[in-house]
């Protein structure tokens, strides 16, 4: 049983996804701290101008969001930003090739209001990997699975031997900071992985891999998941 662990994302890029396609289970990491400046509520478009942040604008009250778990940050749905960004992603994307084949499933993904932030993106990120061909893979929050107490890697270990994990898929900066020793005794491997994708078309030159999912998509419609695997 191999097993991913990643923080919900906003649109996320293809690695996100590669470790989706990759794993039995893929677990979204929605009951650890909310990281104000990371890709829970954000992500980069290539547009003419250059690569563009998407942000959805959260609640907050000065830096008190950051002490939050992201499954309890709520959006703030009374900016208008879900129309912004489907105006945006009409304006940037209108004349790429697969636009008009996505682009239903985009402006779908701004129809229903959930109140959390984490019931958005997790709810896009499975619609995407659905969308993109990855169907084997089952869906869990770490929010849902009981009696995990603990920090770090003592806590990634109790989320793994929960479901039964036998090997462990993570990003490779993890390296850093994973206690490779407390893996090693639960008998658990982990397999780190390697981000080197091949090019794909783009709009606005120069290319730019490290954007969001969606470019690939309307790039390269059918065949997006060959340029992941």
């Amino acid at each position: 049983m191999i097993v991913a662990i990643l923080q919900p994302s906003y649109i996320p890029w293809r690695g996100y996804f590669h470790q989706i396609a990759l794993s039995d289970i893929f677990i979204f990491y929605d009951d650890v701290q909310y990281d104000k400046h990371g890709w829970r509520n954000r992500n980069r478009i290539k547009t003419p101008s250059g690569s563009r942040w998407l942000t959805i604008p959260v609640h907050s009250s000065g830096n008190v969001v950051e002490e939050i778990p992201i499954n309890q940050i709520r959006i703030d749905w009374h900016k208008n930003w879900a129309e912004s960004h489907c105006q945006i992603f009409n304006q940037v994307y209108k004349t790429a090739p697969f636009f008009p084949q996505y682009y239903p499933l985009i402006s779908g993904f701004y129809q229903s209001k959930p109140d959390l932030l984490a019931d958005f993106t997790i709810q896009t990120t499975i619609e995407l990997a659905r969308k993109i061909g990855i169907n084997q893979t089952r869906f869990m929050r770490s929010s849902e699975i009981p009696r995990v107490t603990g920090k770090k890697t003592d806590r990634l270990i109790q989320i793994l031997k929960s479901v039964g994990a036998t090997g462990y898929i993570s990003g490779p900066s993890a390296r850093d900071y994973i206690e490779q020793e407390k893996f090693d005794a639960a008998g658990i491997p982990i397999e780190y992985m390697k981000y080197d994708y091949r090019e794909y078309p783009q709009l606005f030159p120069p290319y730019d891999p490290q954007v969001s999912i969606l470019d690939l998509l309307i790039m390269t419609g059918s065949e997006a998941l060959s340029y992941i695997l």
